[in-house]
C-alpha cells in the first residue's frame, strides 16, 4: 500500500508560537528493551545508557532523548529506602539480590508485558522521521495487538496545544466527543481491546453538556467540570495532564494519582499498535487527529454536530453514530 501522505492541523504553532510538536509512546512485543534501543540509536544516533536489563535510555539522538522499556514498574522498582540502613557487605548483597529479583520479574513479564519506546516530542512537520522507527522495529520483528489474542498493546500521541485558552481547548474536547465513535469504527479496534476496555468512554451526561452548542466555558470552569465528572487517567483522550498544566494542585485534589504528569499537550491514547499492519504507524493515526482538529476549527459544524449529536441521543432507538459523523465529515 502507498504510504500515507502526512496532513497538518490548521493550527501549527504553539502559544509562544513556535512550530508544535507531538510526543509518541509505541508498545511492542518480541523485540526486548535492549534491541529497540538499539533500533532508535541506529536510526537517529544518541548513546545508548542500560539504567536495569529492561530500560535503556538512549540520550543525545538527532531528536531528543528516548527511553525503551519493558512497560511495567516492577521491573524497575529501585532500592526500597530502609535499606540505606542495612551496613556493609549485607546492604551490597541486599542490593544484588534485588537487582536479580527485578531482572527475573522483567525477565517473566515480558511474555505478556509490552516493550514501550518513549519518543521525545518533535516538530509535527517531522512525524515521518518516527515513521521509520515503526518500519525498522516492525523489520526487527516487532508484534503489535493482532499478533496475540493475549496482547493488548497500544499505542498514544501527545500532540502539543495550539492555544491555551479555554475556547479552544474545548472546541478540539468536543470534537473528539462527537468523533469518539467513528474513531472507533473506522479504526476497528481489535476484540482484545474491546474486552480489555483500553480506556473507558466519556460518561454520557458529560459528553451532552460537553457538546451543547452553548458550553463555551472558560478554563477554569472547563476543568473543574472535567475533573468532576472524570477523576481518572482511564479515559481515550486524557485531559488531565493538561489540565495539571494549568493548575496542579486543583487536579491533585480531584485525581490524586501520581502518574499524572503535568504537560501542554492532549493525551491521545490509541487502542491498537498493529505492528503486523504494514499501513499501520504513526502517520495514519495523527491523520486521524488531524480530522479532529479541522472539525474544532469549524465553529458551525461544530455547533451543528452538537445539536444533532443531542437529538439522536434522546430518539427511542438512535441511529448509527458514527455513520452518521462521517456523512458530516463528507458531506456537510
Amino acid at each position: 500500500m502507498k504510504p500515507f501522505s502526512q496532513k497538518m492541523p490548521p493550527r501549527t504553532t504553539n502559544p509562544d508560537g513556535a512550530t508544535r510538536r507531538v510526543g509518541v509512546e509505541l508498545e511492542f512485543a518480541a523485540v526486548s528493551a535492549r534491541d529497540g534501543s538499539q533500533q532508535v540509536q541506529s536510526l537517529f544516533g544518541g548513546t545508548v545508557e542500560e539504567e536495569d536489563p529492561h530500560r535503556f535510555h538512549i540520550r543525545g539522538t538527532e531528536l531528543g532523548d528516548f527511553v525503551c522499556e519493558l512497560d511495567t514498574q516492577y521491573a524497575h522498582r529501585p532500592l526500597k529506602p530502609e535499606a540505606g540502613r542495612i551496613g556493609g557487605g549485607l546492604r551490597e548483597a541486599f542490593a544484588d539480590f534485588d537487582a536479580r529479583l527485578r531482572s527475573l520479574i522483567g525477565d517473566v513479564s515480558s511474555i505478556l508485558v509490552p516493550c514501550e519506546v518513549v519518543c521525545p516530542p518533535v516538530p509535527i512537520d517531522e512525524i515521518g522521521k518516527l515513521e521509520r522507527l515503526v518500519q525498522a522495529l516492525r523489520e526487527a520483528g516487532a508484534e503489535g495487538t493482532r499478533s496475540n489474542p493475549l496482547y493488548a498493546f497500544g499505542a498514544q500521541l501527545n500532540p502539543e496545544i495550539a492555544e491555551d485558552s479555554g475556547e479552544w481547548i474545548t472546541s478540539v474536547l468536543k470534537a473528539y466527543l462527537l468523533l469518539s465513535e467513528w474513531l472507533r469504527e473506522i479504526m476497528s479496534i481489535d476484540p482484545t481491546r474491546r474486552i480489555a476496555s483500553f480506556a473507558d468512554p466519556f460518561p454520557n451526561p458529560y459528553v451532552l453538556s460537553v457538546v451543547d452548542p452553548d458550553y463555551w466555558p472558560g478554563r477554569e470552569r472547563l476543568i473543574e467540570d472535567y475533573l468532576h465528572a472524570n477523576p481518572t487517567r482511564n479515559r481515550e483522550l486524557d485531559m488531565l495532564p493538561l489540565f495539571a498544566f494549568f493548575d496542579e494542585e486543583k487536579v491533585k485534589a480531584l485525581a490524586p494519582d501520581p502518574l499524572i504528569k503535568k504537560r501542554p499537550t492532549f493525551h491521545y491514547r490509541l487502542p491498537d499498535a498493529r505492528f503486523s499492519e504494514a499501513d499501520w504507524g504513526v502517520t495514519l493515526e495523527w491523520n486521524r487527529w488531524c480530522v479532529v482538529e479541522e472539525l474544532a476549527a469549524d465553529r458551525a459544524k461544530l455547533d451543528a454536530m452538537g445539536r444533532a449529536y443531542r437529538a439522536n441521543r434522546e430518539q427511542w432507538i438512535s441511529e448509527n453514530w458514527a455513520i452518521r459523523a462521517s456523512e458530516w465529515l463528507l458531506v456537510s
